[in-house]
């Protein structure tokens, strides 16, 4: 009992250290591919190209979604201090 106690404790220390994996895009692409793949016959290799796209997908929304967050960032910046430049633009 001890030990499985020690072993649990273990685990937990060792998920809690570790990063997350962020595998939102692949866990819901490769669902979706290896649906569509089933019904062609080719499951595994519809859920590969699934994950593949899914993340692919995924990586897209989040660098959309930084862009905007930067661009809010700066309007918010500029209402309260108007001579504020913007890092982030290219023509400084």
């Amino acid at each position: 009992m001890r030990s499985a106690l020690v072993i649990l404790a273990a685990c937990l220390g060792l998920m809690r250290a570790s990063p997350s994996a962020n595998a939102v895009g692949c866990l819901s692409g490769g669902a979706a591919g290896a649906l569509a793949g089933h019904m062609a016959g080719h499951g595994i290799l519809g859920a590969l190209g699934g994950c593949i796209a899914g993340r692919a997908w995924h990586n897209h929304t989040v660098r959309e979604q930084d862009l905007q967050n930067q661009h809010d960032y700066v309007q918010r910046r500029q209402q309260f201090d108007p001579s504020y430049k913007n890092p982030w633009a290219d023509n400084q």
